[in-house]
């Protein structure tokens, strides 16, 4: 017989083995949030006209969270199953005093965005929604503030040369996670509400779904 003495027995998993979960992102961030908790899913980038869905937004008089939600909702659609898998979007926009901020085109469009921020608050406006079936069965708004110190223009400077163009691909010009931290005095928030999927809510949701263990 087999010396099965060694073998390291994985425990059981906390999610079920279907219907699957998938990710409508790319977003390095998010897959990470989810792999942290243990989630498998798939992750398919979602192929949508976000300045389209923007600038009609924009122009029916919606608020950003109301935004965030659309662009959320047109991500899961755009990938949207009939085979019972919860189809996750996720996006975010950010405001300051009422004014929205898209990922900027340019370091120099970078530079000017940080100069505006610089020394206020401003707030993330996270959305995410589940779609199965093509139906819609859970939605969620978080809506951290962060407070941007007032910074030195020699700071941001360097700053800018640090992180360089990775920061084109981030709505704040900032990532948490990097030396974007140093931009801020203080943040009200969680940080994964912050890095752009509420984790908490949406397991939540996914246990009342019965797609991870209650």
């Amino acid at each position: 017989m087999p010396d099965d003495s060694n073998l390291v027995l994985k425990p059981p998993p906390l999610q079920a083995e279907s219907p699957p979960i998938v990710l409508a992102s790319r977003s390095a961030a998010r897959r990470s949030l989810l792999e942290s908790a243990g989630i498998r899913a798939d992750y398919r980038a979602a192929d949508v006209d976000e300045h389209a869905i923007r600038d009609h937004a924009r122009a029916r008089g919606m608020e950003a969270g109301q935004t965030a939600l659309e662009l959320a909702r047109a991500k899961a659609r755009a990938i949207s199953m009939d085979n019972g898998a919860a189809v996750i979007g996720a996006d975010q926009m950010l405001s300051c005093d009422g004014a929205w901020f898209d990922k900027p085109a340019s370091m120099d469009d970078a530079r000017q965005q940080l100069r505006t921020l610089r020394g206020r608050p401003h707030v993330l406006h996270t959305a995410v929604v589940m779609l199965r079936d093509g139906c819609e069965t859970w939605r969620h708004v978080a809506c951290p503030v962060l407070h941007m110190r007032a910074f030195s223009d020699s700071f941001l400077e360097r700053y800018l040369a640090l992180e360089g163009e990775a920061i084109l691909s981030c709505v704040g010009c900032y990532r948490l996670e990097g030396a974007g931290i140093h931009l801020f005095s203080h943040i009200e928030g969680a940080h994964s509400d912050i890095m752009g999927l509420p984790l908490l809510p949406l397991l939540q949701a996914l246990r009342a779904q019965r797609l991870i263990m209650q």
